[in-house]
Formats: structure tokens, sequence, C-alpha cells
């Protein structure tokens, strides 16, 4: 399995946990807060999704960049101009729905917080379920097929 087949396994799990947190949260914060529960707990699935689908799409970006290569300097710069984006574009998300009364904050807190424990969960159940090999070492018989495929 290959990076891109992770990386849509890493999106679909991610996808689930936030869909589960979307229809856990939204009874619970419902019970709890009404529609503003409901809604925050919607707002933060979501947006622990967005940080799913940022995370998924700079590592392919920068695998692509650097024709796999992970010790390239680019490859970090990419990983950690996302990263970035990412925390700018929280602090942004905080400052734009920290007074919108609609919103009951703890409840978005507990979402938001649900979603990227979860989403490192995914992850981690992603990268371990791809089998990708740690070393590509030469195997009895590759030598032999390489020139039996030059001499045809």
């Amino acid at each position: 399995m290959n990076v891109e087949k992770t990386l849509k396994l890493s999106l679909l799990y991610g996808a689930a946990v936030s869909i589960l947190i979307a229809i856990v949260g939204s009874v619970v914060g419902a019970l709890v807060a009404d529609l503003a529960g409901l809604l925050s707990a919607l707002i933060g699935a979501a947006v622990g999704f967005l940080f799913v689908g940022i995370t998924a799409l700079s590592v392919l970006i920068a695998v692509r960049t650097t024709k796999d290569d992970p010790s390239s300097p680019v490859f970090f710069v990419i990983i950690m101009g996302a990263w970035l984006v990412k925390l700018v574009g929280f602090i942004a998300f905080v400052a734009v729905f920290r007074g919108v009364d609609a919103l009951d904050p703890i409840v978005l807190f507990v979402a938001l917080v649900a979603a990227a424990v979860g989403s490192v969960g995914a992850d981690v159940v992603a990268v371990l379920r791809s089998r990708i090999p740690y070393a590509d070492p030469p195997l009895p018989g590759d030598a032999a097929d390489s020139s039996d495929r030059a001499s045809s």
C-alpha cells in the first residue's frame, strides 16, 4: 500500500470519526444546550474534519513535490506550513466564534477536543493498517529477474 492509499484511508477514518462526533455530539449538545449545543457540536465536528483534510492534503503535496523523499527540506517546509495554516486558522476560528451567542462554548470545546483526539486515533489506525515497509531489501532472484527483462 502506498502513501496515497494510506492518506485515503486516513481521510475515510477521519470522516467516520467526524460523523460519529457530529451525531453523538448533536444529540448530547441538543439535550444539554438546545439548538446552541446542536450547532456547536456540528461546527466542532466539521472543523475537526477540515483539519484532517488539511493534514492529508499537505502530506500528499509534500510527497509529490519531493518525489517521495521525506528527508528533503521542502517536505518539512510544506508540512510545517500546513501546521501553521491550521494554527492560524484555529486562532481565527476562536476569535470569530468566541462571541457568537448562538453557540455553546462548552459543547464546542468538547466537540473540538473529541475531533482532535479522534483524528489522531484515525491517523494512527490508518498508518498501522497501511503496511508500508520500512526498508526495501533485495530479495533472492531480484537481480536475475532484472537481467532477464533487460535481455528480452
